[in-house]
């Protein structure tokens, strides 16, 4: 996906083209990953960036941001409704049950004691931390937080969500003269930035294992 992605960059067409295509297919695109997350939306928002950083409208950057902030928040609000039917239901649903599969126990748990000590304000912090976002809404819907109270708190994230993402495109445009190689640096932080917790879970989850070992 990234290889396709980058050789598109090298070959851009004109502006007017860029805007008509890509405008629509950053808005699908960030939606789209709200909704299912598999999609790197965060790489699609820094590619995006470093496209519009080097395009001459002054306009290209505040379109990106402001699509991929609605894009996202849209996601979320469909991913959270269709959470909540699960919730309601006897059966559940196979969307919670997918929140679920995503999320351990002690992940879970944890998200549960933020929210309950920093309420809607720790949907922000879930949104900027990278596989934040899916524990913290999960655990909204087993708090049956409302969707409105959920939408006031996710339209802030999702605003400070893009700007965060479209900084790191802006750094990756700004550091090179060609768009590919900007979107090569963009996307490679991006995939650092995601890539840090995990490793860091895994070496406290080896840490711990070896002091019980220890302790044994």
């Amino acid at each position: 996906m990234t290889g396709g992605l980058l050789a598109a960059v090298r070959d851009l067409p004109p502006e007017s083209t860029q805007q008509a295509v890509g405008y629509p297919s950053l808005f699908l695109l960030v939606a789209l990953g709200a909704l299912v997350p598999v999609v790197p939306t965060g790489a699609i928002v820094s590619s995006a960036a470093v496209v519009a950083f080097h395009q001459s409208s002054p306009f290209s950057l505040l379109i990106v941001f402001l699509l991929a902030a609605a894009a996202a928040f849209l996601g979320d609000l469909a991913l959270y409704w269709l959470g909540q039917r699960g919730v309601r239901s006897r059966n559940g649903s196979r969307w919670l049950e997918a929140l679920r599969s995503r999320v351990t126990a002690d992940r879970l748990a944890h998200a549960q004691e933020r929210l309950d000590s920093h309420q809607v304000s720790v949907l922000v912090l879930s949104r900027l931390v990278p596989a934040g976002r899916i524990p913290v809404m999960l655990a909204c819907l087993l708090a049956r937080m409302p969707l409105r109270r959920f939408a006031r708190g996710d339209a802030a994230a999702c605003l400070a969500w893009a700007a965060t993402y479209q900084l790191i495109g802006i750094l990756g445009g700004s550091l090179f003269p060609e768009p590919w190689q900007g979107v090569v640096a963009a996307v490679g932080l991006t995939l650092l930035v995601s890539a840090v917790p995990s490793v860091w879970r895994r070496l406290r989850g080896g840490r711990r294992g070896t002091l019980r070992h220890e302790d044994a």
